[in-house]
């Protein structure tokens, strides 16, 4: 029991469209994993939680193609740094997130650490309109 509660936990559960629990915005937490079919908090070795997001792109209109899992990674990236970028898993193009945290893959830094790129690109440009 004692390694048990040395070692983090990753939430694990998978959603397509507007079924399951596991899509955005996440509303569970660890007292909820319990009582949620198809949620459950796991034992994560590698100490590494993961989010694939896969379908919905930027020019998608509805969210019925969109997938969300969230799971324990067997290694995170090679320089130890949380991150969210596009890459091919399962032979897919996805969007993939890694944290290292107890249950951190439930979190919603996730989804504004995706905006940051985007807002560093949009806010000169509004600011130079401004200017004009």
């Amino acid at each position: 029991i004692t390694i048990l509660g040395l070692l983090r936990r990753c939430y694990q559960c998978r959603s397509r469209g507007e079924l399951g629990s596991c899509k955005d915005p996440f509303t569970f937490n660890a007292t909820d994993v319990e009582n949620e079919p198809g949620l459950s908090a796991i034992p994560c070795a590698s100490g590494w939680c993961g989010k694939v997001i896969e379908g919905g792109g930027t020019y998608a209109i509805d969210d019925y193609d969109l997938a969300i899992q969230r799971m324990c990674v067997q290694r995170g990236p090679d320089d130890n740094m949380d991150r969210c970028a596009d890459t091919i898993y399962n032979y897919k193009k996805v969007y993939m997130c890694f944290c290292q945290g107890d249950l951190c893959n439930g979190s919603s830094r996730f989804s504004s650490s995706a905006l940051l790129p985007l807002l560093a690109v949009v806010f000169p440009v509004i600011r130079m309109r401004v200017r004009d």
